[in-house]
Formats: structure tokens, sequence, C-alpha cells
């Protein structure tokens, strides 16, 4: 993430032929991971019909299925994670090469994240009982914010990057009860403590 500004420039989509390469490269992982998503079986958007592109309402079957939900943010937190960590590549990685590996990292999690293993286990360890996976948009909304995320941990570097982390969470937490850290726990290691008071008790 401690890159000079110079350097952010270059995941940009416009300018040279490699960097239209890797953009092209970016849209094709994530129409792939849209593409095998929808095989598996999850929708392409909200079965409600309803065309809003957000739904803020953790507890509604909205949720995961619109554009964007409250959940985004832990995405944009990835982006932030995922740019530090292919920054301890060794430096002769192209930065074209970092931004497109942590973005195939973050489709790989999408459908991981949407396989029947994992969509039982939010089922039964955390306070998402009615989860049934994400829809395609969601999916695809996920993998962009995840995108912004990297390029804000770009323009932050390492303190700033860690500060943003952690205000994200607070809120995260003080608003949905939920967050990166909240969900990681509860799926790795689930305590009843943390989903009563997630339940509201």
């Amino acid at each position: 993430m401690n890159v000079p500004a110079r350097e952010a420039v270059s995941v940009s989509i416009g300018g040279s032929n490699s960097h239209r390469r890797f953009a092209a490269w970016t849209v094709g992982v994530v129409v792939a991971t849209a593409i095998i998503l929808r095989l598996m079986g999850q929708p392409v958007w909200c079965k409600c019909g309803e065309w809003v592109p957000w739904s803020w309402d953790i507890g509604s079957s909205h949720n995961s299925q619109h554009l964007i939900d409250a959940y985004t943010f832990t995405h944009v937190v990835h982006g932030l994670i995922l740019c530090g960590l292919v920054y301890w590549l060794p430096r002769t990685v192209p930065d074209g090469i970092r931004f497109l590996t942590a973005v195939v990292l973050e489709a790989g999690w999408e459908i991981f994240e949407n396989s029947p293993l994992i969509i039982e286990r939010y089922r039964e360890v955390t306070i998402s009982q009615d989860y049934f996976g994400d829809s395609v948009a969601n999916a695809v909304g996920d993998i962009l914010a995840c995108i912004a995320g990297y390029g804000i941990a770009l323009r932050l570097r390492t303190f700033k990057s860690l500060v943003f982390c952690a205000a994200t969470e607070l809120i995260l937490a003080v608003t949905i009860r939920d967050g990166l850290i909240l969900n990681v726990v509860m799926l790795v290691w689930p305590t009843e403590a943390i989903k009563q008071w997630q339940s509201g008790g």
C-alpha cells in the first residue's frame, strides 16, 4: 500500500496498450465470475423484481440481492487488504499484475462464498439464516467495491489505509452490528454472545 502516487496511475484504465490489456483482463475476470455464478444457480438480480440498485436492510430478503448493500463496504476493505498483500510480491512484478491478482482473488472469494458449503455455514452459525447466496449483480458490485478499495489504498498509503479500515469496521459495527472482522470470526469461530448481540439481544 505504501507506494508513490505516480505508481498508482499505473492501474488506471487509460494510457498505454499494457494498461488497456490489464483493463480488458479485469473485465474478463468479472464477466467470467458472473457467468460461473449464474451456472451455479445464483439469480441475476433480486427475485423481488424491484430495480432499486441498493438495499440497506441486512435482515431482509433483499440483502445481497441488489447491486450494493451494507456489506459492500466490507468489500472495499477487501480491496485495501489485498492491495497490502500484493505489495509484498517481488518488485519485479508489474503493477498491473498486482492489481489483476487482487481482482482474481476477490473473484475467487465471490465464487467460493456462493458455494453450498459457505452458504450453509452462514445459515448455521451467523445471523444470516435466510442467506441463499448473492445475486450475480451483487457479486459484480462486490468486485467493483474491492477494486475501489484497491485504488483507495494506493492513494492513502499504509497508515491512512489502516485508519480507513478501522473507521469502516467501527461504523458497520455501530450501524448493522456486523463487519468484515465479525463476519470472519462468526464463520471460523462462531460465538453465541456475538450472535446474540448481533440479533439485538
